[in-house]
């Protein structure tokens, strides 16, 4: 599947509307499982390390992440219906990109920590005290399900060129 950017009109439209909320009793085990190996599979090849189910077109509630821990081996999240419950008062200015705005970076001020509530796969409640890298994809995530892109917060934003990577 194709990630969507911003680059079509229309694509940019669907991209910054809210995404409706995941209904898991119109949806089995195996099709909740298939759609989290595809957004997994999907996230991997374009090397990412979050991705929203509107970024694949699909209007749901639902991101995956793939984060180190702080041991640094690499853990996989799949959350649906996800909702930052808290965010810490102090806040921090770091780059983020998007897949779905590509070539394109600014740093973007985000809560240090936060506390984000939602659904396992299999509909259970779930709860994550997150800070760091994992923080910051949650929220970068959480806005792109509230139809919000990074652009829109991002302050320096620039354009990288493939070429300028080479040099």
């Amino acid at each position: 599947m194709k990630i969507i950017t911003i680059a079509v009109k229309s694509d940019e439209k669907f991209l910054r509307q809210k995404a409706v909320p995941f209904d898991f009793s119109q949806h089995g085990k195996k099709e909740v499982n298939e759609l989290i190996s595809r957004m997994r599979r999907d996230m991997m090849a374009a090397e990412g390390i979050g991705l929203a189910a509107n970024q694949i077109g699909l209007n749901f509630s639902v991101f995956v992440a793939r984060v180190p821990d702080k041991d640094g081996r690499m853990k996989f999240y799949a959350l649906f219906n996800p909702e930052i419950e808290k965010k810490s008062a102090e806040k921090i200015d770091y780059e983020e990109g998007c897949l779905s705005v590509p070539k394109v970076f600014g740093s973007v001020e985000r809560p240090e920590k936060i506390t984000l509530v939602g659904q396992d796969k299999n509909g259970g409640k779930v709860k994550f005290k997150a800070w760091g890298l994992l923080a910051r994809v949650f929220q970068h995530e959480v806005d792109h399900l509230d139809g919000v892109l990074f652009i829109d917060k991002a302050k320096k934003v620039h354009t990288i060129n493939i070429q300028d990577q080479d040099n």
